[in-house]
C-alpha cells in the first residue's frame, strides 16, 4: 500500500477535487505506477484529517475517469493499463522557439492599420440588429450575405466569374487548400512553383498529394515544364518569393494545360489587393471558371488573426467543397462573417485598402530608393506589388549572412536558398510593410556597413 503525499488548501475549498487532483497528476507523472494500491479513504481521510466522504469523493471521480480500480474486498489500485507521461521538454529561457506560422515575416502586413474603429462599428452593427437565431449554426458555405458582398466584390475587383452559390467561406487559404485537396483525393499529383514558400509545403503533404516543384522565371511558371498532373498551384498575381506577375501568355498556356489534362489550377489569390503602379491584374479564374479555383483572404488586406477567406470553385467542386466544410468544423464564426459583410457593404474595405495601398507603396518607394544609394550591387525584382521585395544578390555575397544582418537591424528578411527545390542565385527577400519609411534609410546603410564587415552601433 502506498503512502501518499497529498496537501491540501481548505481556504480554497473543493477538498474532494483537490484530493482528485493531486492523485491524477501522481499518477500521470509516474509517482504512483500502475497496480498501486491506495490507502482506504478512512485511513487517507485520518491523514488530512477531512471526513471520509471527501475521500470517497474523489476516488470515485477518479475511478469514473479509468485511473482508479475499485472493488469490494481488494480496494482501491491505480488502473494497469495506465502508462505515465513523458517528461515535458524543459525550454531555457531564450531558447529559439521560433515556429515559421508566427512572428514578424515579410510577408506580414502593418498590424498597426487595422481599421478598429470601423470593425468595431461592424460588430456593434451586427450585435444590436441581428436577430438571436442568426448566431446559430450558419450554413457551412458561410453566411449569406457576405458571401453576396464577396461575390460582388470579386467580380468588380478582380474579374471573378462567381456566384455567391459557388463560394464558400473558409478559414483563411491555408484551409482553401486543405479543403480542395481533400475532395480532389488523396495521391493526387500537385506541381507547385519552385521556388515556393516553404510554410505551405507541410500542408500540402499532410494533405497526400504528391509535390511536383516546376520552375518560376520572369514570366512565371515555366508552364512548358508542367507535367501531366491532377492539379498546379500557382500565385499569378505576384508570386512568393519572386515577385513575378504570371504573364499573358503564360496565364493562356496554363489554361490550355488544364484542359489538356483535366486537371485543375488552384490559384493562390497572393498580394492580389496591393498593386502598385498599374490596375490589377484579373484573376486567372476569371479566365477559365470551369478549370480555376481561386482561393483568397483577409490575411494580408486586414489581418491574418481573422481567420477569414474564401474559395470560388465550379458548381460541382463548390458543392463538395461546402459538404467537406461541414463534415470537417460546421463552417467560420457567424459574427465575424456578418461583421466583414457589413463593413465592406458600408465600403469600408474599399477605404482601408486604398489609404494601406498608399502607405505601402511610400514604404516601397523608399526602400527602393535607399537600395539604389547604398547597395547598388543588388537588383531589386518584384515591386509592383504586394508586400515584399526579391533582392539578387551578387553571387558572391552569403544571403544567410545578409538576412543576419537585416533582422538585426530590424528589417524583416528570409534567404531564398531554403525556398528552392533546385540550387540558384543567392537572394532574399525583405518586407517592408510593417518597416516604418523614416527608418528604412538607415537600416539599408546599416546593411551597407555590415556586409562590408564593420560595425555599427
Amino acid at each position: 500500500m502506498a503512502d501518499l503525499h497529498v496537501t491540501i488548501d481548505r481556504a480554497k475549498g473543493a477538498i474532494a477535487g483537490q484530493i482528485a487532483c493531486e492523485l491524477r497528476e501522481s499518477i500521470r507523472l509516474g509517482r504512483l505506477e500502475p497496480g498501486t494500491r491506495l490507502p482506504a479513504s478512512r485511513d487517507l481521510a485520518a491523514d488530512l484529517q477531512v471526513s471520509r466522504g471527501v475521500v470517497v469523493e474523489a476516488y470515485e471521480q477518479l475511478v469514473a475517469e479509468g485511473f482508479l480500480v475499485s472493488r469490494v474486498g481488494a480496494g482501491t489500485h491505480v488502473a494497469r493499463a495506465l502508462e505515465p507521461a513523458p517528461p515535458r521538454p524543459v525550454v531555457e529561457p531564450g531558447a529559439d522557439t521560433e515556429c515559421p506560422y508566427y512572428g514578424h515575416r515579410p510577408t506580414s502586413p502593418d498590424l498597426s492599420g487595422f481599421p478598429r474603429q470601423r470593425w468595431l462599428a461592424s460588430v456593434r452593427h451586427v450585435l444590436t440588429t441581428l436577430p438571436s437565431d442568426a448566431f446559430d449554426y450558419a450554413d457551412p458555405a458561410g453566411v449569406v450575405e457576405l458571401r453576396e458582398e464577396l461575390a460582388g466584390y470579386l467580380r468588380r475587383v478582380r474579374a471573378a466569374d462567381v456566384r455567391p452559390d459557388n463560394l464558400v467561406i473558409v478559414g483563411g487559404v491555408a484551409q482553401a487548400l486543405s479543403l480542395v485537396l481533400a475532395v480532389l483525393g488523396a495521391g493526387l499529383k500537385l506541381a507547385i512553383e519552385d521556388p515556393t514558400s516553404v510554410r505551405q509545403v507541410p500542408l500540402l503533404r499532410r494533405s497526400g498529394a504528391e509535390l511536383v516543384p516546376v520552375p518560376v522565371d520572369g514570366e512565371g511558371l515555366r508552364v512548358d515544364r508542367l507535367p501531366a498532373a491532377g492539379a498546379a498551384l500557382v500565385t499569378p498575381a505576384h508570386q512568393y518569393p519572386t515577385g513575378v506577375v504570371l504573364s499573358p501568355r503564360r496565364r493562356t498556356a496554363l489554361v490550355e494545360w488544364a484542359h489538356a489534362h483535366d486537371a485543375f489550377v488552384l490559384e493562390d489569390d497572393y498580394d492580389a489587393e496591393f498593386r502598385f503602379d498599374r490596375d490589377p491584374v484579373g484573376c486567372l479564374q476569371g479566365l477559365a471558371p470551369d478549370r480555376v479555383i481561386l482561393a483568397g483572404s483577409t490575411s494580408k488586406s486586414l489581418a491574418p488573426g481573422l481567420r477569414l477567406g474564401w474559395v470560388v470553385a465550379p458548381p460541382d467542386l463548390a458543392a463538395q467543397l461546402q459538404r467537406a466544410r461541414a463534415e470537417f468544423d460546421l463552417g467560420s464564426p457567424v459574427i465575424d462573417q456578418y461583421a466583414l459583410a457589413h463593413f465592406m457593404h458600408t465600403g469600408g474595405y474599399d477605404r482601408h485598402l486604398r489609404r494601406m495601398r498608399r502607405e505601402y507603396r511610400t514604404r516601397r518607394d523608399v526602400l527602393v530608393r535607399a537600395l539604389a544609394e547604398h547597395l547598388p550591387e543588388v537588383r531589386v525584382r518584384g515591386i509592383q506589388a504586394g508586400l515584399h521585395a526579391y533582392l539578387e544578390l551578387p553571387a558572391t555575397w552569403d544571403e544567410n549572412a545578409l538576412v543576419a544582418a537585416a533582422r538585426g537591424l530590424g528589417l524583416p528578411a528570409e534567404a531564398v536558398g531554403p525556398l528552392r527545390s533546385t540550387p540558384g542565385p543567392p537572394a532574399i527577400v525583405v518586407g517592408f510593410a510593417r518597416f516604418p519609411a523614416h527608418r528604412t534609410a538607415a537600416a539599408v546603410q546599416g546593411l551597407k556597413v555590415r556586409m562590408s564587415g564593420q560595425t555599427i552601433d
